[in-house]
């Protein structure tokens, strides 16, 4: 869907994965899955990726993403928000197009 949209995708099925293409690709955005190969795997990607000081938005992908934005601060988190699974193509594409004018 993002490749068909005009986006170049790089995806990573671990932490590990995720860590190692940031680095390799210097992304403009990341997309991280809250559980990726244990839970809570993606808020342990963000702070790594903060710690090394990236300044890219960080949008979390997670089945409770409507709740987890209703109550926590996710900015403190080092997120630029949260998108609920399933995700609607049209908002992710409509956020995309905000975020990487």
């Amino acid at each position: 869907m993002l490749e068909g949209n005009g986006y170049v995708f790089v995806g990573a099925s671990s932490a590990a994965e995720g860590l190692k293409a940031y680095t390799a690709n210097d992304p403009d955005l990341v997309l991280v899955d809250l559980m990726m190969e244990e839970v809570d795997a993606g808020t342990g990607l963000v702070k790594e990726l903060k710690a090394l000081g990236s300044r890219v938005p960080v949008y979390m992908l997670s089945s409770v993403g409507d709740q987890m934005a209703r109550h926590l601060d996710t900015t403190t988190l080092g997120l630029a928000g949260v998108f609920q699974k399933p995700i609607s193509t049209s908002v992710l594409l409509a956020t995309l197009k905000v975020r990487l004018k």
